[in-house]
């Protein structure tokens, strides 16, 4: 469905080490607005949803994605990326057809949805 690389594992424990909590989900999520339309979401969930699924990464990563994400995040590659102006994390999704200058908004060939102005 979806990949973690190990740098983006490694940070993700690291920010749950600082929540003082390792038994967190990760959510990614895409929601509605960005300048193309949609936007990504990742953020930490202590349980899982009934219209979850759950996905494990790097024998402690743990992943959720509600079902009608799925299909769009489907072969999306999340990686952690460190530079002299810091660092963060990028998502590669093969199913954006177009995206903005900032990264985190996008749109595909079958869901557009609703864009703001940057």
């Amino acid at each position: 469905m979806i990949e973690i690389t190990e740098a983006a594992a490694y940070q993700v424990r690291e920010m749950k080490t600082a929540e003082g909590n390792n038994e967190l989900f990760l959510r990614v999520s895409v929601k509605g607005g960005g300048c193309s339309g949609l936007s990504y979401g990742m953020g930490f969930e202590e349980e899982a949803q009934s219209d979850d699924l759950q996905y494990e990464f790097h024998d402690d990563i743990k992943v959720l994605l509600n079902k009608q994400d799925a299909p769009i995040l489907k072969g999306t590659v999340i990686d952690y990326k460190q530079n002299m102006m810091g660092g963060g994390f990028t998502i590669e999704n093969p199913n954006a057809v177009a995206t903005c200058g900032c990264g985190s908004s996008f749109k595909t060939a079958v869901n557009e949805g609703t864009p703001e102005k940057c």
